[in-house]
């Protein structure tokens, strides 16, 4: 009664019933469009358009499915809309002055890419889900999750979030696309085979729980060595696969040894810096601020968030100074 009361005052112009209807579901949809697009500000972007859209398009909602799969449907078209309009973003080249980076294990797929920060996470990722979810929520959101999808074409992406993800049937993903049950099945049986590079759960320790004294133990460990230019010490908190990326540089190393020597290049006694703590897709992370010889302002260098595995890093993704705001993290810090 309460909905049918909000959604007659929305459709007579009512913007604060509108509000009201659509509030509870402004983080589930915009994290739903972060996996979709890869980025956050274009997640945010598809958020706002898809708001818009259902604000203008409210006279059409029938009821037939509940106003949060509507609401699904809409976001889902604007993402498969930005993805076919989108100019594809350029990589960038390697931007640390002074240092040389050794010869990348390989060339990333995914040169796009920004991280979702985990103050926004609340009301985005404990939400219902239908029968057929097969990603527990904390791991749908994570970095190499993501990451995985970007690279899936943008329909079959869309089809195994809304299945696999969100667990809804494929006769209301079908509705949802405008398409068949039997294309749905098909495309999600093609994305599921695509995602077999992405190692199951099961194949790694789970992280320690966030703020419990494993986790802090390895901050504490993690950062000493950083801000001291350990690289030693840093290098021990690896596992032997360790993989680091650097989107949108295309440059990615795989493996203790060559990851250390990207480490001592960038970490060296004329380059020391100070990290700050924040979280991002679920998984611990820092702001990153080169210290000046001189004690003056300290400017930011990028964003570095860590994947974990029991007690040590397995990946570390390093996104560059254009993120930091998503964070609530200044450009630069005063000087010391």
């Amino acid at each position: 009664m309460v909905t049918t009361d909000l959604i007659t005052r929305a459709r007579a112009g009512d913007g604060e019933a509108f509000r009201e209807l659509t509030e509870p579901h402004r983080r589930e949809l915009q994290a739903h469009c972060y996996r979709m697009l890869g980025s956050f500000q274009d997640a945010e972007d598809a958020l706002q358009d898809t708001l818009l859209a259902a604000w203008q398009g409210l006279q059409g909602f029938r009821g037939r499915a509940s106003l949060r799969t509507w609401l699904y449907r809409i976001a889902t078209t604007r993402c498969l809309n930005a993805l076919r309009s989108a100019n594809r973003r350029p990589a960038k080249e390697w931007d640390i002055p002074e240092v040389e980076p050794p010869e990348p294990t390989r060339l990333g797929e995914v040169v796009w890419l920004e991280p979702y920060p985990d103050a926004l996470l609340e009301g985005a990722i404990d939400v219902p889900l239908g029968p057929e979810a097969r990603y527990e929520q904390t791991e749908s959101i994570s970095l190499a999750f993501v990451t995985a999808l970007q690279i899936l074409p943008a329909r079959q992406r869309a089809v195994l979030i809304l299945r696999d993800v969100l667990g809804y049937h494929a006769h209301e993903v079908a509705d949802m696309l405008d398409s068949t049950v039997e294309s749905v099945n098909s495309a999600l049986k093609r994305a599921r085979a695509s995602l077999h590079r992405l190692p199951p759960t099961g194949e790694r320790q789970l992280p320690p729980a966030p703020d419990s004294p494993a986790e802090q133990a390895l901050v504490a460990k993690f950062v000493h060595a950083y801000q001291t230019g350990d690289v030693d010490a840093l290098v021990a908190l690896l596992t032997d696969d360790i993989h680091v990326s650097m989107p949108p540089i295309p440059l990615e190393y795989q493996g203790r040894d060559v990851v250390a020597r990207l480490l001592a290049g960038i970490i060296r006694h004329d380059r020391t810096y100070d990290l700050v703590p924040t979280r991002a897709n679920g998984q611990l992370a820092f702001g990153a601020y080169l210290r000046t010889p001189t004690g003056g302002i300290r400017h930011g260098t990028g964003l570095l968030v860590l994947t974990v595995t029991g007690d040590q890093i397995c990946a570390i993704t390093r996104f560059d100074t254009s993120v930091l705001p998503s964070f609530v993290l200044p450009r630069s810090l005063p000087s010391r």
